[in-house]
Protein backbone atom coordinates (compact mmCIF):
# COMPACT_ATOMS: atom_id res chain seq x y z
CA UNK A 1 0.00 0.00 0.00
CA UNK A 2 1.53 3.30 -1.08
CA UNK A 3 1.47 6.50 0.97
CA UNK A 4 -1.57 7.96 -0.82
CA UNK A 5 -3.62 4.78 -0.38
CA UNK A 6 -2.62 4.56 3.28
CA UNK A 7 -3.76 8.16 3.79
CA UNK A 8 -7.14 7.48 2.16
CA UNK A 9 -7.77 4.27 4.12
CA UNK A 10 -6.84 5.99 7.41
CA UNK A 11 -9.12 8.95 6.64
CA UNK A 12 -12.07 6.71 5.78
CA UNK A 13 -11.53 4.63 8.93
CA UNK A 14 -11.44 7.72 11.17
CA UNK A 15 -14.50 9.21 9.45
CA UNK A 16 -16.42 5.99 10.00
CA UNK A 17 -15.36 5.90 13.65
CA UNK A 18 -16.63 9.40 14.42
CA UNK A 19 -19.93 8.70 12.63
CA UNK A 20 -20.37 5.37 14.45
CA UNK A 21 -19.52 7.02 17.78
CA UNK A 22 -23.04 8.44 18.15
CA UNK A 23 -24.86 5.68 16.30
CA UNK A 24 -23.43 2.98 18.58
CA UNK A 25 -22.93 5.00 21.75
CA UNK A 26 -26.41 6.42 22.32
CA UNK A 27 -28.66 3.29 22.14
CA UNK A 28 -27.60 1.95 25.58
CA UNK A 29 -29.05 5.15 27.04
CA UNK A 30 -32.43 5.04 25.28
CA UNK A 31 -34.21 4.12 28.52
CA UNK A 32 -32.70 7.20 30.17
CA UNK A 33 -33.68 9.38 27.20
CA UNK A 34 -37.26 8.11 27.38
CA UNK A 35 -37.43 8.91 31.08
CA UNK A 36 -35.60 12.24 31.37
CA UNK A 37 -36.02 13.84 27.93
CA UNK A 38 -39.21 12.43 26.41
CA UNK A 39 -40.99 11.86 29.76
CA UNK A 40 -42.31 8.50 28.68
CA UNK A 41 -43.05 5.65 31.08
CA UNK A 42 -43.24 3.07 28.27
CA UNK A 43 -39.95 1.36 29.05
CA UNK A 44 -40.46 -1.32 26.37
CA UNK A 45 -39.90 1.37 23.73
CA UNK A 46 -36.18 1.35 24.54
CA UNK A 47 -35.91 -2.17 23.16
CA UNK A 48 -37.97 -1.33 20.09
CA UNK A 49 -36.00 1.83 19.38
CA UNK A 50 -32.79 -0.18 19.66
CA UNK A 51 -33.58 -2.16 16.48
CA UNK A 52 -35.31 0.60 14.46
CA UNK A 53 -32.14 1.94 12.73
CA UNK A 54 -30.97 -1.63 12.06
CA UNK A 55 -34.30 -2.59 10.48
CA UNK A 56 -34.42 0.39 8.14
CA UNK A 57 -30.72 0.05 7.25
CA UNK A 58 -31.43 -3.54 6.20
CA UNK A 59 -34.12 -2.27 3.83
CA UNK A 60 -32.23 0.68 2.36
CA UNK A 61 -28.63 -0.57 2.04
CA UNK A 62 -29.02 -2.49 -1.27
CA UNK A 63 -30.77 0.48 -2.85
CA UNK A 64 -28.04 2.92 -1.83
CA UNK A 65 -25.45 0.43 -3.09
CA UNK A 66 -26.99 0.36 -6.56
CA UNK A 67 -27.00 4.17 -6.65
CA UNK A 68 -23.33 4.19 -5.63
CA UNK A 69 -22.44 1.97 -8.59
CA UNK A 70 -24.38 4.27 -10.91
CA UNK A 71 -23.44 7.72 -9.62
CA UNK A 72 -20.13 7.12 -7.83
CA UNK A 73 -18.96 5.84 -4.47
CA UNK A 74 -17.69 9.13 -3.08
CA UNK A 75 -20.97 11.10 -3.60
CA UNK A 76 -22.95 8.32 -1.92
CA UNK A 77 -20.48 8.18 0.98
CA UNK A 78 -20.97 11.92 1.44
CA UNK A 79 -24.72 11.35 1.29
CA UNK A 80 -24.47 8.78 4.09
CA UNK A 81 -22.53 11.10 6.41
CA UNK A 82 -24.87 14.04 5.77
CA UNK A 83 -27.89 11.77 6.22
CA UNK A 84 -26.58 10.71 9.62
CA UNK A 85 -26.02 14.34 10.63
CA UNK A 86 -29.58 15.25 9.67
CA UNK A 87 -31.10 12.33 11.56
CA UNK A 88 -29.00 13.10 14.67
CA UNK A 89 -30.09 16.73 14.53
CA UNK A 90 -33.77 15.77 14.31
CA UNK A 91 -33.32 13.37 17.23
CA UNK A 92 -31.72 16.13 19.29
CA UNK A 93 -34.81 18.32 18.90
CA UNK A 94 -37.43 15.55 19.15
CA UNK A 95 -40.34 16.73 21.35
CA UNK A 96 -41.92 13.30 21.75
CA UNK A 97 -41.40 9.60 21.13
CA UNK A 98 -42.97 9.68 17.65
CA UNK A 99 -40.51 12.26 16.34
CA UNK A 100 -37.66 10.34 17.97
CA UNK A 101 -38.89 7.20 16.19
CA UNK A 102 -38.85 9.09 12.86
CA UNK A 103 -35.30 10.30 13.56
CA UNK A 104 -34.09 6.77 14.27
CA UNK A 105 -35.84 5.51 11.14
CA UNK A 106 -34.08 8.18 9.07
CA UNK A 107 -30.78 7.19 10.70
CA UNK A 108 -31.26 3.72 9.24
CA UNK A 109 -32.63 4.87 5.89
CA UNK A 110 -30.13 7.67 5.24
CA UNK A 111 -27.04 6.29 7.00
CA UNK A 112 -25.15 3.22 5.89
CA UNK A 113 -21.68 4.70 6.29
CA UNK A 114 -20.06 1.29 6.77
CA UNK A 115 -21.17 -0.13 3.42
CA UNK A 116 -20.57 3.19 1.65
CA UNK A 117 -17.05 3.43 3.10
CA UNK A 118 -16.21 -0.12 2.00
CA UNK A 119 -17.55 0.54 -1.50
CA UNK A 120 -15.34 3.63 -1.81
CA UNK A 121 -12.31 1.70 -0.55
CA UNK A 122 -12.89 -0.86 -3.32
CA UNK A 123 -12.07 1.91 -5.82
CA UNK A 124 -8.81 2.68 -4.00
CA UNK A 125 -7.36 -0.77 -3.24
CA UNK A 126 -8.17 -4.36 -4.12
CA UNK A 127 -7.06 -7.92 -3.37
CA UNK A 128 -5.12 -8.39 -0.14
CA UNK A 129 -5.02 -4.63 0.47
CA UNK A 130 -8.81 -4.40 0.32
CA UNK A 131 -9.23 -7.37 2.67
CA UNK A 132 -6.88 -5.73 5.19
CA UNK A 133 -8.75 -2.43 4.77
CA UNK A 134 -12.05 -4.15 5.57
CA UNK A 135 -10.45 -5.54 8.73
CA UNK A 136 -9.41 -1.99 9.67
CA UNK A 137 -12.96 -0.78 9.05
CA UNK A 138 -14.31 -3.49 11.34
CA UNK A 139 -11.66 -2.41 13.84
CA UNK A 140 -13.04 1.15 13.84
CA UNK A 141 -16.59 -0.18 14.32
CA UNK A 142 -15.50 -2.32 17.29
CA UNK A 143 -13.53 0.60 18.76
CA UNK A 144 -16.63 2.80 18.58
CA UNK A 145 -18.71 0.03 20.18
CA UNK A 146 -16.29 -0.15 23.11
CA UNK A 147 -15.37 3.53 23.54
CA UNK A 148 -18.60 5.37 22.70
CA UNK A 149 -20.85 4.14 25.55
CA UNK A 150 -18.13 4.94 28.08
CA UNK A 151 -17.32 8.33 26.55
CA UNK A 152 -20.93 9.42 26.23
CA UNK A 153 -21.65 8.14 29.72
CA UNK A 154 -19.54 11.01 31.05
CA UNK A 155 -22.04 13.52 29.61
CA UNK A 156 -25.32 11.61 29.65
CA UNK A 157 -26.44 12.75 33.10
CA UNK A 158 -27.28 16.27 31.92
CA UNK A 159 -30.86 17.52 32.36
CA UNK A 160 -31.92 16.32 28.90
CA UNK A 161 -29.61 13.61 27.52
CA UNK A 162 -31.43 13.82 24.18
CA UNK A 163 -29.66 17.15 23.57
CA UNK A 164 -26.39 15.27 23.11
CA UNK A 165 -27.60 14.33 19.64
CA UNK A 166 -27.43 18.02 18.64
CA UNK A 167 -23.70 18.12 19.31
CA UNK A 168 -23.04 14.63 17.98
CA UNK A 169 -24.51 15.74 14.64
CA UNK A 170 -21.31 17.72 14.16
CA UNK A 171 -19.23 14.53 13.97
CA UNK A 172 -20.59 13.18 10.64
CA UNK A 173 -20.52 16.74 9.25
CA UNK A 174 -16.80 16.97 10.08
CA UNK A 175 -16.34 13.55 8.47
CA UNK A 176 -18.16 14.77 5.36
CA UNK A 177 -15.76 17.72 5.06
CA UNK A 178 -12.79 15.35 5.27
CA UNK A 179 -14.32 13.08 2.59
CA UNK A 180 -14.83 16.04 0.22
CA UNK A 181 -11.05 16.47 0.16
CA UNK A 182 -10.44 12.87 -0.95
CA UNK A 183 -10.01 11.94 -4.64
CA UNK A 184 -12.98 10.61 -6.59
CA UNK A 185 -11.92 7.30 -8.16
CA UNK A 186 -14.12 5.76 -10.82
CA UNK A 187 -11.95 2.87 -12.04
CA UNK A 188 -10.53 -0.24 -10.42
CA UNK A 189 -7.13 0.34 -8.79
CA UNK A 190 -4.07 -1.20 -10.34
CA UNK A 191 -4.32 -4.95 -10.11
CA UNK A 192 -2.52 -6.68 -7.26
CA UNK A 193 -2.28 -10.38 -6.44
CA UNK A 194 -5.52 -11.49 -4.84
CA UNK A 195 -5.87 -13.65 -1.82
CA UNK A 196 -8.08 -16.05 -3.71
CA UNK A 197 -5.40 -16.87 -6.24
CA UNK A 198 -3.15 -18.20 -3.48
CA UNK A 199 -5.87 -19.91 -1.53
CA UNK A 200 -6.08 -23.68 -1.29
CA UNK A 201 -9.54 -23.37 0.22
CA UNK A 202 -12.59 -24.08 -1.91
CA UNK A 203 -14.41 -21.14 -3.35
CA UNK A 204 -17.91 -20.33 -2.11
CA UNK A 205 -20.76 -18.88 -4.14
CA UNK A 206 -22.18 -15.45 -3.26
CA UNK A 207 -25.30 -17.16 -1.89
CA UNK A 208 -23.20 -19.39 0.37
CA UNK A 209 -21.25 -16.36 1.50
CA UNK A 210 -24.45 -14.48 2.38
CA UNK A 211 -25.65 -17.47 4.41
CA UNK A 212 -22.31 -17.83 6.19
CA UNK A 213 -22.29 -14.13 7.06
CA UNK A 214 -25.93 -14.26 8.22
CA UNK A 215 -25.17 -17.22 10.49
CA UNK A 216 -22.10 -15.48 11.91
CA UNK A 217 -23.91 -12.22 12.71
CA UNK A 218 -26.96 -14.09 14.04
CA UNK A 219 -24.87 -16.18 16.46
CA UNK A 220 -22.93 -13.11 17.58
CA UNK A 221 -25.92 -10.87 18.27
CA UNK A 222 -28.38 -13.43 19.71
CA UNK A 223 -26.62 -13.32 23.09
CA UNK A 224 -26.50 -9.51 23.27
CA UNK A 225 -30.00 -8.58 24.55
CA UNK A 226 -29.96 -10.77 27.67
CA UNK A 227 -26.25 -11.12 28.37
CA UNK A 228 -26.14 -8.69 31.32
CA UNK A 229 -29.10 -10.25 33.19
CA UNK A 230 -27.73 -13.73 32.37
CA UNK A 231 -24.39 -12.87 34.00
CA UNK A 232 -26.04 -11.24 37.00
CA UNK A 233 -28.29 -14.27 37.51
CA UNK A 234 -25.61 -16.91 36.89
CA UNK A 235 -22.78 -15.34 38.90
CA UNK A 236 -25.01 -13.74 41.54
CA UNK A 237 -23.20 -10.48 40.86
CA UNK A 238 -25.10 -7.24 41.38
CA UNK A 239 -22.38 -5.11 39.78
CA UNK A 240 -23.45 -4.02 36.27
CA UNK A 241 -19.88 -2.90 35.55
CA UNK A 242 -18.66 -6.52 35.74
CA UNK A 243 -21.29 -7.67 33.26
CA UNK A 244 -20.46 -4.71 31.03
CA UNK A 245 -16.76 -5.61 31.09
CA UNK A 246 -17.52 -9.21 30.14
CA UNK A 247 -19.87 -8.03 27.40
CA UNK A 248 -17.16 -5.90 25.80
CA UNK A 249 -14.34 -8.41 26.26
CA UNK A 250 -14.65 -10.12 22.81
CA UNK A 251 -14.58 -6.73 21.12
CA UNK A 252 -11.47 -5.74 23.08
CA UNK A 253 -9.81 -8.98 21.95
CA UNK A 254 -10.64 -8.06 18.35
CA UNK A 255 -9.04 -4.64 18.79
CA UNK A 256 -5.86 -6.25 20.13
CA UNK A 257 -5.34 -9.07 17.64
CA UNK A 258 -7.23 -8.23 14.42
CA UNK A 259 -4.44 -6.32 12.70
CA UNK A 260 -1.64 -8.85 13.53
CA UNK A 261 -3.85 -11.78 12.49
CA UNK A 262 -4.81 -10.08 9.22
CA UNK A 263 -1.12 -10.26 8.21
CA UNK A 264 -0.88 -13.98 8.88
CA UNK A 265 -0.37 -16.29 5.92
CA UNK A 266 -3.38 -18.34 7.10
CA UNK A 267 -5.69 -15.76 5.54
CA UNK A 268 -4.83 -17.36 2.20
CA UNK A 269 -7.04 -20.26 3.35
CA UNK A 270 -10.21 -18.32 4.25
CA UNK A 271 -12.64 -21.26 4.22
CA UNK A 272 -10.43 -23.33 6.52
CA UNK A 273 -10.06 -20.25 8.72
CA UNK A 274 -13.84 -19.80 8.83
CA UNK A 275 -14.38 -23.46 9.67
CA UNK A 276 -12.04 -23.28 12.66
CA UNK A 277 -13.57 -19.94 13.67
CA UNK A 278 -17.12 -21.24 13.63
CA UNK A 279 -16.27 -24.38 15.64
CA UNK A 280 -14.42 -22.31 18.26
CA UNK A 281 -17.30 -19.83 18.34
CA UNK A 282 -19.76 -22.67 18.98
CA UNK A 283 -17.51 -24.02 21.74
CA UNK A 284 -17.30 -20.61 23.41
CA UNK A 285 -21.09 -20.20 23.42
CA UNK A 286 -21.62 -23.71 24.82
CA UNK A 287 -19.00 -23.00 27.49
CA UNK A 288 -20.64 -19.77 28.61
CA UNK A 289 -24.00 -21.48 28.97
CA UNK A 290 -22.75 -24.63 30.71
CA UNK A 291 -20.06 -23.10 32.96
CA UNK A 292 -21.32 -19.63 33.90
CA UNK A 293 -18.93 -18.81 36.75
CA UNK A 294 -17.24 -15.42 36.59
CA UNK A 295 -13.74 -16.60 35.68
CA UNK A 296 -14.85 -19.32 33.28
CA UNK A 297 -17.10 -16.87 31.42
CA UNK A 298 -14.13 -14.53 31.12
CA UNK A 299 -12.08 -17.31 29.52
CA UNK A 300 -14.90 -18.30 27.18
CA UNK A 301 -15.41 -14.63 26.18
CA UNK A 302 -11.70 -14.34 25.30
CA UNK A 303 -12.05 -17.45 23.11
CA UNK A 304 -15.17 -15.90 21.59
CA UNK A 305 -13.18 -12.77 20.74
CA UNK A 306 -10.44 -14.83 19.09
CA UNK A 307 -12.92 -16.85 17.02
CA UNK A 308 -14.89 -13.71 16.13
CA UNK A 309 -11.69 -12.09 14.84
CA UNK A 310 -10.84 -15.11 12.70
CA UNK A 311 -14.40 -15.12 11.39
CA UNK A 312 -14.39 -11.49 10.31
CA UNK A 313 -11.01 -11.84 8.59
CA UNK A 314 -12.13 -14.97 6.74
CA UNK A 315 -15.37 -13.32 5.62
CA UNK A 316 -13.48 -10.23 4.44
CA UNK A 317 -11.17 -12.33 2.29
CA UNK A 318 -14.10 -14.17 0.71
CA UNK A 319 -16.00 -10.92 0.12
CA UNK A 320 -13.00 -9.46 -1.70
CA UNK A 321 -13.15 -12.42 -4.08
CA UNK A 322 -16.55 -11.37 -5.47
CA UNK A 323 -16.15 -7.58 -5.38
CA UNK A 324 -15.37 -5.56 -8.50
CA UNK A 325 -15.17 -1.82 -8.86
CA UNK A 326 -18.38 -1.68 -10.91
CA UNK A 327 -20.41 -3.73 -8.43
CA UNK A 328 -18.79 -2.70 -5.12
CA UNK A 329 -21.70 -0.51 -4.02
CA UNK A 330 -24.30 -3.17 -4.72
CA UNK A 331 -22.20 -5.97 -3.19
CA UNK A 332 -21.36 -4.16 0.03
CA UNK A 333 -24.92 -2.83 0.21
CA UNK A 334 -26.29 -6.37 0.16
CA UNK A 335 -23.71 -7.55 2.68
CA UNK A 336 -24.62 -4.69 5.00
CA UNK A 337 -28.32 -5.46 4.57
CA UNK A 338 -27.70 -9.15 5.20
CA UNK A 339 -25.79 -8.30 8.37
CA UNK A 340 -28.62 -6.10 9.63
CA UNK A 341 -31.24 -8.76 8.93
CA UNK A 342 -29.10 -11.23 10.87
CA UNK A 343 -29.08 -8.87 13.84
CA UNK A 344 -32.84 -8.25 13.65
CA UNK A 345 -33.56 -11.98 13.43
CA UNK A 346 -31.23 -12.66 16.35
CA UNK A 347 -33.00 -10.12 18.55
CA UNK A 348 -36.43 -11.56 17.75
CA UNK A 349 -35.35 -15.18 18.28
CA UNK A 350 -33.57 -14.29 21.53
CA UNK A 351 -36.74 -12.74 22.95
CA UNK A 352 -38.88 -15.75 22.01
CA UNK A 353 -36.28 -18.26 23.27
CA UNK A 354 -35.83 -16.58 26.65
CA UNK A 355 -39.57 -16.28 27.11
CA UNK A 356 -40.22 -19.92 26.16
CA UNK A 357 -37.14 -21.58 27.74
CA UNK A 358 -34.58 -19.59 29.76
CA UNK A 359 -31.67 -17.19 29.44
CA UNK A 360 -29.27 -19.95 28.38
CA UNK A 361 -31.33 -20.70 25.27
CA UNK A 362 -29.78 -17.95 23.04
CA UNK A 363 -26.30 -19.36 23.73
CA UNK A 364 -27.34 -22.89 22.72
CA UNK A 365 -29.14 -21.67 19.60
CA UNK A 366 -26.15 -19.59 18.51
CA UNK A 367 -23.78 -22.48 19.18
CA UNK A 368 -25.92 -24.87 17.13
CA UNK A 369 -25.99 -22.46 14.17
CA UNK A 370 -22.22 -22.03 14.32
CA UNK A 371 -21.63 -25.79 14.59
CA UNK A 372 -23.80 -26.52 11.53
CA UNK A 373 -22.06 -23.79 9.50
CA UNK A 374 -18.66 -25.05 10.66
CA UNK A 375 -19.51 -28.60 9.53
CA UNK A 376 -20.52 -27.28 6.11
CA UNK A 377 -17.23 -25.41 5.76
CA UNK A 378 -15.23 -28.41 6.94
CA UNK A 379 -17.00 -30.51 4.31
CA UNK A 380 -16.09 -28.04 1.59
CA UNK A 381 -12.46 -28.12 2.68
CA UNK A 382 -12.31 -31.94 2.68
CA UNK A 383 -13.95 -32.14 -0.76
CA UNK A 384 -11.43 -29.70 -2.18
CA UNK A 385 -8.49 -31.61 -0.68
CA UNK A 386 -9.74 -34.89 -2.13
CA UNK A 387 -10.15 -33.32 -5.57
CA UNK A 388 -6.64 -31.87 -5.45
CA UNK A 389 -5.20 -35.26 -4.47
CA UNK A 390 -7.01 -37.17 -7.19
Amino acid sequence: MNKNQRHIVTTIMICHFVAAFAALGMPPYFALILDKSLHSEEVYLAGWFYVVPTFFAAISSPWWGKLADRYGKKPLLLRAQIGLAGSFLLAGFAPNTWVFFVALSLQGLLGGTFAASNAYLATVVNGALLANSLTLMQWSARAALVIAPVGLGLFIMIDSPLELYRYLALLPLIAAVCIVLLPNYSVQPESVPTLQSKSKAPEVTPTELYLLQFAFIFATVITFPYFVPFIQMSTESDMPAVAGLLFGLPHLVYLLIAIPLSRNRWQYEPVRMLSVSYFLFALSLFGQALFPSLFSVMAWRILMGFSMTLGFIGLHVLIVGIVRCDNAGRTFGWFESNSKWGAVAAGLVAGVAVQAIDMKAPFFIGALIMFIAGCHLAGLTLCRERLSDS
